[in-house]
Order: structure tokens, then C-alpha cells, then sequence
């Protein structure tokens, strides 16, 4: 009899529960919502969240306060956001540094992002640039990798994430050069340092360095995708030089794991909707972004898929977790 009440008790807190959770998520979001994005305000990231968050204020009726939380390639960030309540009131950028890479470059981490994360929206891909100052004395990729070459271990590159430290070793390993690495916290301090001349190169989201190609402050020698950019086709992709280099970096949204399902939707048509606004397209292709969403489903399943692109990726690049 005892053991029946104790089982009686535990399904009826359970429904309980979920019956809660329903009623919860009916009334969601009725208060605003933190955006977590664990990298500088200014980076591709932060600029991405900005943009979409404020196109989704309109069809939830509640705005996305941006909390820049830094550190350890955004590892500090996502790590708070796992631990955070699933009940839709924080979420997170996640891109291919914090959700693919870094279970590959650090060797223990705090947070699971294929188990402690509901993935509800891809937003853009995009690439890198190569990117150095008008006075470098490479004008093209190819003069580029023979000054490389000629000066081994001489020229300095600024990475700040995994599709930068990747670019970097990739570079290395398909070109045969030889050059230092400077870790850096975020990628305006990284391009403010080759703007100071204090590195050499770095490969630049557009997002922070075409701006400052377009303003005659830096050069870009070439383009980490496939394909050059419809908004940069004067700069080459890497890969017409250097055969099968190819880097592409991408952003999305996720919700700590046991958020409902409801919630999720709920966000997933936020996101829609605020892609499909001219005022957010615009700034986002501006910015040399293509606008791919993909829905709560579909992302889950691209987020496991990138898992394992980019640990082979730099497996094979050679890099040592940390």
C-alpha cells in the first residue's frame, strides 16, 4: 500500500508538472527574454543576434536582451546558458566555435551541446577573409605564400575562434608555411591589432573586416568559402589558389535541454518572421551573411552533422586540444 501511495504521488507531481510546463508555455514569453552570446559585443555573432533579435521583438511582443558573456572561445557563455532554467527566458547563439569545434580544441568542457542543448534555428552561414594591411607587402595570396615561405615563423596571425584558428592551421598545413599564432579574446581586438600593425594577417568575419576592406583600411586576399562573395567578387576564394581549402562558419539559436516543445515553435516562427523582413534581410546580406534558416528539426541534425565536420577538419589540420 505504501509503495502504491509513493507511486501515486510521484505521478501526480509529475502531471502536475507538465501540466504547468503547458500553461507556461501557452502564456510565453510574457517577460523579456536574455540572449546569451558568448563572444564580444561588436563580433559576427553579437552583430547577427542584434539584427534578428530585434526583428523577432515584433512578433513576440518582448525584446531579447543581449548579454555579451565572454571567454575561452565562448565555452564561459554556453556554459552558463546549459545551466540556465528550460523554460524559454534565456537563449543562446550557437555557431560552429562553441556547438562543433570546441569539443575538439579544449580537452574538457563544462557543457554537452549535442545533450545539453535544444538547437530551434540556424540563421546565416558565411566565410572568413584573409585580411591584411594596405601596406603588406603581398598584393595576391600567391605573393603572400611565398613571403610566408620565404620568412618562416615571421609572420604573426591573430585568430579569436575556431573558424579563424582553423583557417589559420589549414593555411599551414595545404600551403606549407610556417607562421605564429596570437590568441586574442575577441575579433575587434584582433582586427584593431593588424589595423595597429601589431600582427601581420588574421581572417576576418565580414561582418568586422569588410567594412574595413571597403574603407581602404585593410585588404582582403581571399575568401575561406568555396565561392567568392556576390558582395565582395573582387576577392578571391582561397581554394582558386590553394585546391580544397574551404572554411564556411554559420549562427543559429538554441534553448537549454527540456525546454517545451511549445516554446521552441514559438521562437522557430519569431525567427521566420523576422528573416523575412526587409529591414533584416537587408542588413544581413549587407554584411556579406546568406540567410539560410533552417527549422528546430533540420538544425538539430545539421548541428550533429558539424560535430563531426569539424573534428575531422582539425584532425586533420594537425591542431592539439588545449
Amino acid at each position: 500500500m505504501k509503495a502504491f501511495r509513493a507511486s501515486l504521488r510521484t505521478l501526480v507531481a509529475v502531471t502536475l508538472a507538465g501540466a504547468a510546463s503547458v500553461t507556461a508555455a501557452q502564456g510565453y514569453p510574457n517577460r523579456p527574454i536574455r540572449a546569451i552570446v558568448p563572444f564580444q559585443a561588436g563580433s559576427a555573432p553579437d552583430q547577427i543576434f542584434r539584427i534578428i533579435g530585434q526583428g523577432m521583438q515584433q512578433t513576440l511582443g518582448q525584446p531579447l536582451i543581449i548579454d555579451n558573456k565572454t571567454g575561452a572561445s565562448g565555452n564561459i557563455g554556453v556554459t552558463e546558458a546549459a545551466k540556465a532554467a528550460p523554460d524559454g527566458y534565456t537563449v543562446v547563439s550557437a555557431n560552429n566555435t562553441t556547438f562543433a569545434a570546441n569539443p575538439y580544441l579544449f580537452r574538457t568542457m563544462q557543457f554537452d551541446p549535442l545533450k545539453d542543448f535544444t538547437p530551434v534555428a540556424r540563421f546565416v552561414t558565411t566565410g572568413l577573409i584573409l585580411s591584411v594591411r594596405p601596406d603588406f607587402p603581398a598584393k595576391n595570396l600567391r605573393e603572400f605564400i611565398a613571403q610566408a615561405k620565404a620568412q618562416p615563423g615571421k609572420l604573426t596571425a591573430a585568430q579569436a575562434s575556431a573558424g579563424m584558428r582553423v583557417s589559420i592551421a589549414m593555411l599551414r598545413t595545404l600551403a606549407g608555411i610556417e607562421v605564429l599564432e596570437v590568441p586574442y579574446k575577441g575579433q575587434p581586438q584582433a582586427v584593431s591589432d593588424l589595423l595597429g600593425g601589431q600582427v601581420s594577417f588574421t581572417f576576418a568575419d565580414y561582418a568586422v573586416g569588410l567594412p574595413q576592406i571597403k574603407g581602404g583600411k585593410l585588404r582582403g586576399l581571399g575568401v575561406t568559402t568555396r565561392d567568392r562573395s556576390p558582395v565582395a567578387p573582387e576577392i578571391p576564394a582561397i581554394g582558386e589558389e590553394i585546391p580544397g581549402f574551404d572554411v564556411s562558419v554559420w549562427a543559429g539559436m538554441a534553448v537549454p535541454a527540456g525546454t517545451p516543445r511549445e516554446v521552441i515553435d514559438t521562437l522557430w516562427r519569431a525567427v521566420q518572421k523576422a528573416l523575412a523582413t526587409p529591414e533584416v534581410k537587408n542588413a544581413l546580406v549587407r554584411m556579406s551573411f546568406n540567410i539560410e534558416p533552417m527549422n528546430p528539426d533540420e538544425f538539430a541534425a545539421y548541428v550533429k552533422s558539424e560535430h563531426g565536420r569539424w573534428g575531422k577538419m582539425i584532425k586533420d589540420a594537425g591542431i592539439q586540444p588545449e
